[in-house]
């Protein structure tokens, strides 16, 4: 199989057939095939050039919400008759962000090469999951590509939904908390040491909350650098040994599972994760132990991926999926009693979409139950943290106007 030749971008300046001045970018393998390209096109050229990238700016990253809106564009121009690499090509011209767009042409070229839609996927894994290619292959041997692909964009958009919910939910007691610090920071940075100076003439003792409160101004205006160099060391260790240690990762999701509130939006969320990526891959025409393995990867959460993998073994020899949740405590009832209705009536995959509706739904109703609870929550916080300052700040002169 030939090596497929990789494009570049070229920027250019010309007129066409009408004497009107055009401008823009076309993608060739070379400058003599873009000037070609471009006669072809009836565009007489002043400029082409191969465009570079500006100076001071930086590409905004592929977040998972592009590969959502990849999916769903694809899978509308296939159903629309369109041959796969015109879709690539007509995709990218419209991707207002430059990372997609090379993206989605460095797909174009390996397809274009001979290479196949779904070990093109593959060369780009922090975009396109095991469970992405995994469906795209399978969709590939079956001539089923245009129907495959939707039922992607189908599970990326309602993924995608779940997480900007949950994501929406945190975002409000972060902020808050992050302002109350920040707040709380500057007061006892620039607004205690003149205080402090004042009660100095004071002549008398202090009370307790105030001398705590000036050692935590003496403490944070001496050591704030060290103090931030702490924090961000230990978030950075925190989200690296995450990430590299897997025990550690496992005890800490574990631990999330039991947080109030928190807990029972995370709980909910994978069980609606769980349902939405099993279905989405037994409805694709996966076998239920490869299916299984798929939904594993795609759980977000370690003790139930560990789960997963249980369930899996426990079909492999010989159980049905129903019974095999039912012999593990993490799986909730109602699942199992859809489960036992579609592996009866042969629509497991409908089942499982209807549960993930179902927990879907439950987050959003906790989400909107913790936001309700977290606002007065966060604003007496706030209140505390700041008023409290202000109180051993006025403290001494009540006490000094009492004396008088």
């Amino acid at each position: 199989m030939s090596q497929a030749i990789k494009s570049r971008l070229f920027a250019f300046k010309g007129t066409n057939r009408n004497g009107d001045k055009v401008a823009g970018e076309i993608k060739s393998e070379d400058l003599v095939n873009a000037k070609r390209q471009l006669r072809k096109q009836g565009v007489i050229c002043t400029s082409v050039k191969t465009k570079g990238k500006p100076l001071f700016t930086r590409d905004k990253k592929i977040i998972a919400a592009d590969i959502a809106i990849f999916t769903r564009q694809l899978a509308t121009m296939l159903n629309a008759g369109v041959p796969l690499v015109q879709s690539f090509s007509i995709i990218a011209d419209v991707s207002n962000k430059s990372q997609m767009k090379n993206l989605i042409w460095q797909i174009s070229d390996d397809v274009s090469g001979g290479g196949g839609f779904a070990t093109a996927l593959r060369q780009h894994p922090r975009q396109f999951d095991e469970l992405f290619c995994s469906l795209v292959a399978s969709a590939e041997a079956t001539g089923t590509l245009d129907v495959i692909l939707n039922r992607l964009a189908n599970h990326k958009e309602k993924t995608e939904k779940l997480k900007s919910n949950i994501k929406k939910a945190l975002t409000y007691p972060a902020a808050v908390m992050l302002l109350a610090l920040l707040v709380s920071a500057i007061l006892l940075i620039e607004v205690v040491p003149v205080f402090a100076e004042t009660f100095r003439g004071f002549g008398t003792e202090l009370p307790a909350f105030t001398l705590f409160v000036l050692g935590l101004s003496d403490a944070l205006t001496t050591w704030w650098l060290l103090i931030v160099c702490a924090v961000s060391a230990t978030l950075i260790g925190f989200r690296e040994a995450h990430f590299r240690n897997s025990e550690f990762a496992y005890a800490v999701d574990g631990i999330i599972l039991k947080l109030p509130v928190i807990g029972l939006i995370t709980y909910h969320s994978v069980i609606a994760r769980f349902a939405r990526t099993l279905a989405t891959t037994l409805a694709a025409g996966l076998p239920i132990i490869e299916a299984l393995d798929s939904t594993a990867d795609a759980a977000g959460n370690r003790p139930y991926q560990k789960a997963i993998l249980q369930l899996r073994n426990e079909v492999i020899s010989g159980i049905s999926l129903q019974q095999a949740m039912n012999n593990n405590t993490m799986f909730p009832r109602l699942l199992q009693q859809m489960t036992a209705i579609g592996e009866e009536s042969g629509a497991l995959d409908e089942m499982l979409a209807n549960v993930a509706s179902h927990y879907e739904a439950a987050v959003v109703s906790a989400i909107d139950n913790f936001t309700s609870l977290i606002e007065p929550l966060m604003m007496a916080v706030l209140g505390v943290l700041v008023g409290g300052l202000l109180i051993a700040m006025y403290l001494p002169i009540f006490q000094l106007g009492n004396v008088v």
